[in-house]
């Protein structure tokens, strides 16, 4: 009896655990989703699989293709010619050679031998810690090519056959030959050089043993063809700063215009330059190119769709064989589009910022970008231009203070020449004489108010080339602005406003409120300095619109222009209103003034200077020649 006690506990006990490694099998059953998905897993390994097997038995050795398989060889050459040797070869296949440094990362493609990919490595894109870096090349956006015009009458594309990669180090440089090969020592070469800390790499392009293969009696033409990509808040900002630059002839420097399909064919060309709003990439060559044909087209026509293309660029550049051979020395800069980093490489390209022309550029290149420079390194960039915007304005005061004495004479004057107006009022030429004599009796000259003003306008300017362009600014914050060099957009509008936009930025407000009370502030002097002249505009009708519409103007204009911009003119406008109300309350007494002028008249007249002297000469002219016809 004991025996079966125990023999019938021990099944019970088999029972229970055959049930709980049943029921624990049952809870770790795997759904129907992941037998899919593990089924899917497997179906792709063995194609996978499959596919290296054929691409394995497609790819022979260049001995074997030459020697065992004639057959296979003789196909190639009907297509590729000379070319054939680089299809059999085990570099005959989708890989990509990746080099990279601390600025950028490129990945250079078997097929094609070009740069599939420019990775800026310190540079995200506008959505504000996306974590997605700017790229200036990816996804197919670019391709470069050289059309082989071969000896048996053949035109190839060097973007459609297959390379051989070689990377190597020499010191610290990266240096990756893809060469496109037609024998064993004969082939056409992309050879790329990275160097540390740089954002331009080395290319050259040369041949070597083809002239049997090549038609070297013409040049090979040189296809470089990029979609740019939008890095940018504004797309629409980003699509006015977004040009097809290059230099040509003897340093000479010019862009295609802006638009659809734009076109420039040019001589003598030393690089071209497809530049964004902040990044670029450039191709340069030390031998220039002989011709060139450039285009640009516009692609971001609707802001709301073409969102992720700004412009298409497209250059055609021959490249000139000599004693048979390629042999070209070039370089690529993949970079931010910033002053003082290009004008580092001392090969011009600096001149792609479009800081404007003649003075304005010095303005910016002598003083704008040195100054701001030295600011931006010390402090946060919103107080730097707070600071630049209170500097330039102090070195200006001298010359606000000549404009305001000059309307404060004029002012004390008008009572003097209404006078003349009235006495002369049927013989306009004689009262002109006469309001000449009295300026200069006073010793007041009416153009000193204009000339101060005139200065001022070349800085003015200059900022509007200066803050668009400032490379510094990009991404960087201050208050509400999350980007200076983008709009400080406060509220997102449900609908859109022709010229205006679809947001409110703030700054353009505070900048039009501020020229406002500036320009109330001036123009009762202006319009009192500065009484009515027959047959002339009202200046006083005139002065008064502008009180109004200077201010919407710059509520227009500005609302999707760069923070900075209305920043600086904000704090500008400010200042402007402090120099002038402590230099009309502190500094400038009309009572003085009208004494010191009562004095003048007093003495002999001063000599009238040669602008004054022959607008009198003129007027007397005038008046003898009407005088004639009576």
């Amino acid at each position: 009896m004991e025996e079966k006690k125990l023999d019938l506990n021990s099944v019970i006990g088999i029972v229970l655990i055959i049930g709980i490694f049943l029921w624990m099998m049952y809870q770790n059953k795997p759904s129907e989703a992941t037998l899919a998905a593990e089924k899917a897993k497997k179906e792709l390994v063995a194609k996978e699989a499959q596919a290296k097997a054929a691409a394995i038995k497609s790819v022979e050795t260049p001995t074997a293709a030459v020697a065992g398989d004639s057959t296979q060889l003789a196909q190639l050459q009907k297509t590729l010619g000379g070319f054939a040797y680089s299809a059999t070869l085990p570099s005959a296949k989708n890989d990509v050679t990746t080099i990279e440094n601390d600025f950028v990362l490129l990945k250079i493609a078997n097929k094609g031998g070009y740069i599939v990919e420019a990775t800026l490595k310190n540079f995200e894109k506008f959505k504000k810690n996306s974590g997605q870096l700017v790229s200036l090349i990816k996804d197919n956006n670019a391709d470069l090519n050289v059309q082989l015009q071969t000896s048996d009458n053949r035109v190839l594309n060097t973007k459609d056959l297959y390379f051989e990669p070689t990377l190597t180090k020499v010191g610290a440089d990266q240096i990756l030959s893809m060469k496109l090969k037609s024998g064993a020592n004969e082939f056409l070469e992309y050879k790329y050089i990275l160097k540390p800390n740089d954002y331009m790499v080395g290319f050259d392009i040369r041949s070597q043993g083809l002239n049997k293969v090549l038609n070297t009696a013409k040049p090979m033409d040189l296809q470089w063809n990029m979609k740019t990509f939008r890095t940018e808040k504004s797309i629409a900002y980003e699509n006015r700063y977004t040009l097809l630059n290059y230099e040509y002839g003897d340093e000479k420097f010019s862009n295609v215009n802006d638009g659809a399909n734009k076109e420039e064919s040019l001589e003598k060309v030393k690089f071209v330059a497809y530049k964004q709003h902040f990044f670029s990439t450039i191709l340069l060559t030390d031998t220039p190119f002989a011709k060139a044909v450039l285009k640009s087209n516009k692609l971001a026509v609707d802001e709301k769709v073409d969102t992720i293309f700004v412009k298409q660029f497209n250059a055609n550049m021959p490249l000139a064989f000599t004693n048979g051979e390629l042999d070209y020395k070039m370089n690529w800069y993949f970079g931010p589009s910033d002053y003082q980093t290009l004008k580092s490489y001392d090969k011009h390209l600096e001149k792609i910022i479009p800081l404007g022309w003649g003075i304005f550029g010095w303005i910016n290149k002598f003083i704008f970008i040195p100054l701001f420079g030295f600011l931006s390194g010390k402090i946060s960039y919103g107080i730097a231009i707070i600071i630049f915007t209170i500097i330039i304005k102090i070195a200006m005061s001298p010359i606000t203070y000549k404009s305001f004495l000059s309307q404060a004479k004029m002012k004390v004057l008008r009572p003097d020449i209404t006078e003349l107006g009235e006495k002369y009022k049927k013989d306009p030429m004689k009262k002109q004489q006469e309001t000449m004599k009295l300026y200069s009796k006073a010793g007041v000259n009416p153009m000193a108010g204009c000339i101060p003003a005139l200065i001022q306008i070349p800085f003015m300017y200059a900022s509007f080339q200066f803050f668009p362009s400032a490379f510094e600014l990009r991404q960087k914050g201050f208050l509400w602005a999350d980007d200076l060099s983008s709009f400080d957009s406060v509220y997102k509008l449900p609908f859109h406003i022709p010229l205006y936009g679809d947001h409110i930025s703030l700054f353009p407000i505070l900048a039009a409120i501020a020229i406002f009370f500036y320009m109330k502030m001036t123009s009762g002097d202006q319009q009192m300095a500065a009484p009515q002249q027959e047959g002339m505009p009202d200046m006083a009708k005139m002065m008064k619109y502008m009180i109004y519409i200077s201010p919407i103007m710059m509520l227009i204009f500005f609302n999707s222009y760069g923070a900075g911009l209305s920043l600086y003119n904000f704090i500008s406008n400010l200042i402007t209103i402090g120099i002038m109300f402590v230099i009309k309350n502190y500094i400038v007494d009309s009572d003085k003034i009208h004494a010191k002028i009562q004095e003048n008249k007093l003495k002999e007249p001063k000599k009238p200077g040669k602008f004054q002297q022959k607008l009198q000469e003129a007027m007397e002219q005038a008046e003898a020649q009407k005088a004639k016809k009576k």
